[in-house]
């Protein structure tokens, strides 16, 4: 990983967009800070498209989305996107709604499972406003031990079903995206976005496991400082780290990219003066 300040002026003037991790990425210890929601209009004010990209679930999206200067939300790890529509907002599920309803029935017999194996696991608090997935606290409100973790994990995965985790949750699907996958249909879906294209226009902020895929799939891609309690756990690391932590780091990649566009729209504003005399 590279420091912040090494990505290229060049490389923040492509830019069409940013994707964003929430948990311990733009929020802190599950808190918005003042600096980081400032952050987040300083990017859209400098006309970029802003999408949350994240395991929490499709009802906070839908809030999200109506409240924040954002254009959309991915959210179950890629599974259901939150698009703003003029001033409504449109929910879209990337099944349908009899396959959700089938694979709804199969997580709670798996919850069931988990719950007679691992009985002092629990289901986060924000389960009632999923959709796609469901998702046990490990670090959020509670501490689970990571032998109880890993029981979970090799259920899950014993039932066919898919696992992810973030820096607060496990997560359980039967559904087939990852955030990656998911933001880049997303994209196509909404804007029309060539997929090659995208991974190179749109850079993507994260912090955990989860974002692994992210950090593969596209051409920019940053973790805020606090990536590297997760290293260990990650199959692909960010390519630039910040200097601070979550929303803090966060806000310190938005003073980047926004400086290094202002420095960019300067440059061309001078060319074309030159030019013109």
């Amino acid at each position: 990983m590279r420091p912040l300040i090494s990505l290229t002026e060049s490389d923040i003037c492509k830019l069409q967009g940013v994707l964003f991790d929430l948990d311990d990425t733009l929020l802190t210890h599950g808190t918005l800070t003042r600096e980081a929601y400032g952050a987040l209009w300083d990017l859209a004010d400098a006309g970029l498209r802003l999408v949350a990209v994240t395991g929490r679930p499709s009802g906070w999206g839908e809030v999200l989305v109506r409240q924040w200067p954002i254009a959309a939300a991915v959210t179950e790890n890629g599974a259901v996107w939150i698009a703003r529509e003029g001033k409504r907002v449109r929910v879209i599920d990337s099944v349908s709604a009899e396959e959700r309803r089938s694979r709804r029935m199969r997580l709670a017999l798996l919850a069931e499972e988990i719950r007679q194996t691992v009985p002092e696991a629990a289901l986060a608090d924000d389960v009632a406003s999923r959709v796609s997935d469901l998702a046990w606290d490990v670090s959020e409100h509670r501490k689970l031990a990571e032998p109880q973790i890993d029981t979970i994990l090799k259920t899950i995965r014993q039932a066919n079903g898919r696992t992810t985790r973030s820096s607060v949750h496990v997560h359980a699907t039967f559904d087939g995206h990852d955030k990656a996958s998911g933001a880049l249909a997303f994209l196509r879906y909404a804007w029309g976005e060539d997929e090659t294209r995208a991974r190179a226009q749109y850079a993507f902020v994260g912090d955990s496991e989860n974002d692994a895929a992210c950090f593969a799939a596209f051409a920019v891609t940053i973790g805020v400082a606090n990536v590297s309690e997760h290293l260990a756990h990650l199959s692909v690391p960010p390519r630039y780290i910040t200097n601070r932590a979550r929303g803090s780091g966060f806000a310190e990649l938005s003073q980047s990219i926004v400086k290094g566009r202002d420095l960019g729209a300067d440059r061309r504003t001078g060319r074309e003066t030159e030019r013109e005399e």
